[in-house]
């Protein structure tokens, strides 16, 4: 892990032990004592089921562009994304290139192939949470005053999110819009790569062309319409049902529409490219809003660190432990999350 993942880290751990000491520890603790252990543990089994949702969503999209490998290895792999996401400051994009990458080494497909059913697993899961978002800044605007700031920056986040997603899907549709991309890429690498620059050059245009022959499959194909995008919203209230589940282990009933609205906020709040997972701002979103909708400042600040335990770090540490599984060239040339290293490491194993 390297030096600023683990600052950024330290920083998350100090503002997240600032709050729960202004809660009260003490107070934080004897909730967590009286907590139902039937109601976490299946908080637990349902973030499991979700994991192989995901697993089973990436595979309906790669078995769309020839790509047949079972939900089995894909588990590992999706564990492999979901950690290094959480541990990368990147805006939460590290996990992809990541996993696309272990997929086109493990299993010998090419890498823009991967890529783009990455990608466009990643548009399906964005797609359920663009609406749910757009409904939950209205609903949270009008039941509560936010900062002017705050709701700019959401509103501003949601903007982003649906803009590079509808450029991606136009560069795919498009093929006069996919060789302007293709022409400004080429741009860039002429400009920082002098040498030999024509290979590199070569291997852009055939990536780029491949993404795009790929993502048309995955777009036009109407199974990814009549499964995958139901099981992306299905994914979706998995997560806020895991949330329900966590309060109820405290013998608080909490609206599963209110913490539907935290829940996609505190996500919002976790898409700043500022600390790995957005620790420390997504449970102090969390615990004020919650506090706010009429749970004690205690209960809120326990049943938030289970939950980020069951949601946050029992994905970060499996996935951390499967990562060496997959060799040290994962280890030593992604750093983290980085998708010129692994284009490198694709490249030097070619």
């Amino acid at each position: 892990m390297d030096k600023r993942t683990l600052f950024f880290l330290g920083i998350s751990f100090l503002i997240l032990a600032v709050m729960l000491y202004f809660v009260g520890i003490d107070k934080v603790i004897e909730a967590l004592k009286v907590a139902k252990l039937e109601f976490i543990a299946l908080a637990i089994a349902m973030q499991v089921f979700t994991y192989y949702l995901y697993a089973q969503r990436w595979k309906i999209l790669n078995n769309v562009v020839g790509i047949d490998v079972g939900v089995k290895k894909l588990l590992p792999m999706v564990l492999v994304g979901l950690a290094v996401n959480n541990i990368t400051p990147s805006g939460r994009g590290g996990g992809e290139p990541v996993r696309a990458y272990v997929l086109s080494r493990e299993e010998d497909y090419p890498m823009e192939e991967t890529f783009a059913t990455v990608v466009a697993d990643r548009a399906l899961d964005t797609f359920p949470f663009v609406v749910l978002a757009a409904i939950t800044i209205i609903g949270m605007t009008l039941s509560f005053q936010f900062p002017l700031w705050l709701l700019g920056l959401m509103v501003g986040a949601v903007i982003v999110i649906v803009i590079v997603l509808a450029l991606i899907i136009y560069m795919c549709i498009n093929p006069a819009f996919g060789k302007r991309v293709d022409g400004w890429i080429i741009g860039l690498v002429r400009r920082f790569y002098k040498k030999n620059s024509d290979e590199l050059e070569d291997k852009i245009h055939n990536v780029i062309n491949g993404f795009q022959d790929t993502m048309k499959l995955v777009i036009s194909n109407k199974k990814c319409l009549y499964y995958a995008v139901p099981l992306s919203f299905i994914i979706w209230i998995f997560e806020i049902l895991r949330v329900y589940f966590v309060f109820l282990a405290f013998g608080a009933s909490v609206n599963p529409v209110v913490i539907g609205e935290v829940f996609i906020l505190a996500c919002l709040v976790g898409m700043i490219p500022v600390l790995p997972g957005g620790i420390g701002a997504i449970e102090g979103i969390m615990i004020l809003f919650y506090s706010v909708a009429g749970v004690t400042a205690s209960v809120s600040a326990a049943a938030t660190v289970i939950e980020r335990v069951i949601s946050f770090w029992m994905a970060t540490i499996i996935g951390m432990v499967i990562l060496p599984y997959y060799g040290s060239s994962v280890l030593d040339k992604i750093s983290f999350g980085s998708s010129k290293e692994i284009e490198e490491s694709t490249e030097d194993e070619n």
